[in-house]
């Protein structure tokens, strides 16, 4: 991943590659870039999707880069705006299968009684709604505090400790 980033970072350099603004981009883009794969990730559960997302995410922030008021703000923006891209793109998706399905629609598998904790785990996470899954995989699984969490979701300490109990909540009542 940050092999891409590398690139990535390269080919969005201007002219003026001695620019403090690019290199405050840059070093911001590499600080950033496993978190940012991490929440598209978490949406999407596929890995080359959450990599695009990711890539689209760094692209709108350079574009975007010079018009941010609050730079020291850049991690929960580039959070924001990667999952807002996830939920997209998984919503596009959603809407592709099912207009393949109305086609020719595909039979239904049923998974395998003998799935594994951590498959399971993975599925109740996957099943929380949008807000809740963001909160464990901040929390719980990037290992931020609740107050890194309220800041790079713009919402009170508070309702983060409540959706992560919410959350924790509805996984145990799946898993049991």
């Amino acid at each position: 991943m940050h092999e891409r980033i590398d690139r990535l970072s390269g080919l969005l350099v201007t002219d003026d590659q001695d620019s403090v603004l690019e290199r405050e981009f840059e070093a911001r883009l590499v600080e950033c870039s496993t978190l940012a794969f991490r929440v598209a990730y978490s949406v999407l559960r596929h890995h080359q999707d959450a990599e695009d997302v990711a890539q689209e995410a760094f692209v709108k922030a350079h574009r975007s880069f010079r018009q941010l008021r609050d730079r020291e703000r850049f991690k929960a923006w580039l959070v924001r705006m990667t999952w807002r891209l996830a939920l997209d793109r998984r919503r596009s998706d959603r809407r592709r299968v099912q207009r393949e399905q109305d086609v020719a629609p595909l039979p239904h598998s049923d998974p395998a009684p003998g799935r594994d904790r951590a498959a399971a785990l993975w599925q109740a996470i996957d099943a929380l709604p949008e807000k809740l899954r963001l909160v464990v995989v901040l929390a719980g699984i990037e290992g931020h505090d609740m107050r890194e969490v309220g800041g790079l979701l713009d919402v009170p300490e508070g309702t983060v400790k409540s959706r992560l109990f919410l959350a924790r909540q509805q996984i145990r009542e799946r898993l049991s």
